[in-house]
């Protein structure tokens, strides 16, 4: 049996039109299924954990990439296949998975086809699929929330100019292997998938089964030149840039000299150790 998760509120009110379409082809083709719609923050977390103790086998995450993050963090992945029925605004994670962005083509991908072993990152306990991240990302996505005139890519462009404008740089020491060393940075990021904020290429080159995730710091930069920084990054051009660490790994930690948020597939959370290790192929994922 499919068990869906959905956010009837997800992508502008999208969530509902969608579950109805997916529930009237699965009746179509005589295939088992239920639903269960959140309610509140975390509510999807909560559902996939009461599913996979009660036997769930095949859990399928319908809404943007919070319900995702949501229903990754409470499934057992030893145990359950996820699926992912695009509904959200931004849909980030589903261009590095390759998933359609039709509903139905989606979910021919879950009928038809096989759940592939795909990394996902662990952050202090927390996993995240796509972007983990802290810095201005975090400042764009609280303006984000509090914006209540536009959605998706367009909102994020302009509350990043806004941030651009009051941003202050983060001072923080990285820890890799054996290795410390201090930044002054713009943003600091570990990326599973390639893009965020609607279709940033902030990880232009990361792969979501090669065992390794794509670490990057951007440094500081006099402001003036943070608006061809950041064209730089629209156009997927971050990592041939003199501002730009790049490197792979399979874990690092970064410490910051004050308290700060941390960014998991759009999600925030305060105060959380930016302690972040690549789970190699733990997630089974239907995906082409």
């Amino acid at each position: 049996m499919l068990h869906f998760i959905y956010n009837p509120k997800s992508g502008s009110g999208k969530g509902e039109k969608i579950m109805g379409a997916i529930a009237d082809k699965l009746k179509q083709l005589n295939v088992d299924f239920s639903t269960h719609t959140t309610t509140e923050p975390k509510h999807a977390t909560l559902i996939a954990k009461e599913l996979s103790l009660s036997g769930a086998t095949d859990i399928i995450a319908l809404g943007g990439d919070g319900t995702i993050s949501e229903v990754l963090n409470g499934i057992d992945v030893d145990k359950v296949n996820m699926g992912i029925i695009p509904a959200g605004s931004g849909n980030d994670f589903i261009v590095s998975a390759k998933i359609p962005l039709d509903p139905l083509k989606a979910l021919d991908i879950i009928l038809n086809g096989e759940a592939k072993p795909t990394d996902f990152l662990n952050c202090s306990g927390v996993r995240g699929l796509n972007v983990i991240g802290a810095g201005i990302d975090v400042e764009v996505l609280e303006r984000c929330q509090k914006s209540k005139f536009f959605k998706g890519k367009l909102q994020y462009v302009l509350s990043l100019l806004v941030s651009l404008i009051k941003f202050k740089f983060y001072h923080f020491e990285v820890v890799k292997k054996d290795q410390r060393e201090e930044k002054n940075a713009l943003i600091v990021c570990c990326g599973n998938g390639k893009i965020f904020g609607g279709g940033i290429k902030i990880c232009p080159e990361a792969k979501i089964d090669d065992g390794l995730m794509d670490f990057i710091v951007c440094d500081k930069m006099s402001k003036w030149k943070i608006p061809n920084a950041f064209i730089k990054l629209m156009k997927g051009k971050i990592l041939e840039q003199w501002f730009t660490q790049f490197s792979r790994e399979e874990h690092v930690e970064v410490i910051f000299d004050r308290p700060t948020t941390v960014n998991v597939d759009g999600e925030l959370y305060p105060n959380l150790p930016f302690n972040v290790s690549i789970e190699k192929g733990k997630l089974k994922l239907f995906r082409p």
